[in-house]
Order: C-alpha cells, then structure tokens, then sequence
C-alpha cells in the first residue's frame, strides 16, 4: 500500500462486460463451461503424461507443464470473471486486485518462457538427433522448466510494486475484467509515464526476445526438413512442430497487440476482447491443437479412458454389492 496515506481506494470495481442481466446470465454459463472444459482438457493432458510410460520423455514433460501452466493461468482471472457475471457490485479489494495483476503476468511471462524452451526441445530433436538424449536429458529438462517458473514469477515484482505506491484517490471503476496495468495506471492520481513505459520496454523485451529465438529455431527446423529426402518424413516432422507453431501464433499474436504498443492506445473494448482471446480461449484450444494432432497423446489419453470406464463400471457393482447387502438387513 502507499505509505505516505494519500491512498484512500481500499477497493476497485470491475466492470468486465457491462450489458442487460439476462446476457450476464447467459456470458457466466458460456464462459462456466469453457472454464470446465479447459480444466478437463489441460488436466487430462497432465495425467496421461504422468500415467503413461511412454511418454516420460523431454517433449511430453514440457508438454505436461505448459497444460499445467494454462490451469494455473486461467484460475487467476477467470473464477472471479465468473463471480463477476453474477454479482451487482462487481468489486475486488486493492491488494486482491495487486495479487491478481502478480500472479496473472508472472504465467503469462512463464509461458513466454516454456514456448521457446519447447521450440528448442524440437530443434534439437530435429536438427541434431543423435545428440539430443544426450543434450536433453529428462534431468536437464526438469531444471529448465523450474529456470522459467523462478524466471517468470521474478520479472514483475519490482514494477508491480512502484505501481501499488501510486496515489489511488477514486475513480476506483477499472473498465476490464481483470486488472491490468493500463487501466489501473489510468486510476491513478497522478500521471506516471516513466512506470508505464517501463511496464512497456520490459513486455516488450520478453515477447520479442522470446518470439524471435522460437522463430529462428523454427527457420533451423524448417531448413533441416526440406533436406530429409523422404516424404513420410518430412511429414512426420512438419506434424510434430505443427501444433507447437499454432499454440505459439495463437498466443503471440494477441500479446503483441496488447502489450507491445502502450495500453492507452487500445480502445477498453479490444483491451478485453484481446485479453479474452490469450487467457481464456488460447488455454481451452491448446489441448484440442496438442491431442487432435499428436498419436501418442491420443493413445495416452484414450487409455486414460478406458480406465475410466472401467473404474466407474467397478464403482457402481460395489455400489450395487453394499445396496443389496443392506436390503437384507
């Protein structure tokens, strides 16, 4: 909080999207079940990876810890989006909101990291495959997915702070469903170029530094490919990065419309809209793009299946057994 006292917001409204009851009725159900959906889809990829054998390997472990990442993600803003939809007041406390803001770009600046982790993973995989159990071992594999966990939570602490000693004296009415630097320093009392810049530079750096070393991984790739003389083969390889590729256009195309031009040049409209598009859609679509696209993945994940179904068939004849042997008391 503001030491200095001038701070007399203690809570701010968020406004999400401001329309009739009945269409709030209707937006909480839409985004309830996309909300469940991708819980179940991130989730289910998490426990194939972790029951199936066969897929302990580098590729699959990222994998497991990007669909990992997209649950912790979306729980950070849209459970109270859901809440929101329902509620007439609509607000959140100052520190609620500050916490929010933390945790919402630390798994987007963690998922920056784990992208180019996994381009690499390919190229590798790829491009020197007879180094690459070598190079990549599940060990290694395992302290760089931490590296970029302990990275991303370390990058907006600082600034996150400077922000929260800003004079906040009302309006407290923030025009968004989550709160986001751009109209929370709007909020403020006074004007604070030097912070949102700052807020600014270092998205920026992140998305293009991150962006670029996925795309030239992906140029050693592509050039590696066209230089496999089978055609089976280089349509095996084209498979394998093809959905990493999609994920990565998904999620970087709407980041850099949000965060590498200054948030006050975007309309409060496309804020959310974008905003939406890479916390809550690209997170329900991952696992459609990862699973449709990857036949072990679907294997794995038909197994965990046929578990399942196995299990509630077991579930309900000792349900029927205990029903039948207290019938006879």
């Amino acid at each position: 909080m503001n030491v200095s006292g001038v701070n007399t917001v203690t809570e701010f409204i968020l406004l999400s999207f401001p329309c009739s009851r009945e269409v709030q009725v209707l937006l909480f159900v839409l985004f309830s079940v996309s909300y469940i959906l991708t819980l179940m889809g991130n989730g289910a990829i998490v426990c194939a990876v972790k029951l199936d054998r066969r897929l302990h390997t580098p590729m699959y472990i990222l994998l497991a810890n990007f669909s990992f990442l997209e649950i912790c993600y979306i729980n950070t803003t849209v459970p109270n989006m859901l809440r929101n939809f329902l509620s007439e007041t609509k607000t959140i406390s100052f520190t609620a909101c500050f916490l929010q803001f933390y945790f919402f770009f630390s798994m987007g600046i963690t998922e920056t990291f784990l992208l180019p982790l996994m381009a690499f993973d390919r190229y590798l995989a790829i491009c020197r495959p007879l180094y690459y159990p070598t190079i990549m071992s599940s060990h290694l594999c395992t302290n760089l997915v931490v590296l970029c966990w302990v990275m991303g939570f370390l990058c907006y602490p600082v600034p996150i702070y400077f922000i929260t000693q800003l004079p906040f004296c009302g309006p407290n009415t923030i025009d968004h469903f989550v709160c986001d630097p751009g109209p929370l320093l709007a909020l403020s009392c006074i004007p604070a170029p030097g912070i949102e810049l700052s807020c600014s530079i270092l998205s920026s750096l992140i998305i293009f530094i991150t962006f670029f070393f996925i795309l030239w991984s992906y140029i050693l790739v592509l050039r590696a490919v066209l230089h496999v003389p089978s055609a089976a083969g280089r349509r095996k390889a084209f498979s394998t990065c093809g959905s990493h590729l999609a994920v990565v256009s998904l999620f970087y195309g709407t980041i850099m419309i949000m965060y590498i031009s200054p948030t006050s040049g975007n309309p409060a409209g496309i804020q959310k809209i974008v905003t939406l598009l890479y916390s809550s859609v690209t997170p329900l679509v991952n696992p459609l793009i990862y699973s449709l696209r990857n036949k072990d993945m679907k294997a794995a994940l038909r197994k965990i299946q046929v578990c399942t179904k196995i299990s509630q068939n077991i579930f309900e004849i000792e349900a029927e057994f205990v029903t039948s042997d207290f019938s006879y008391l």
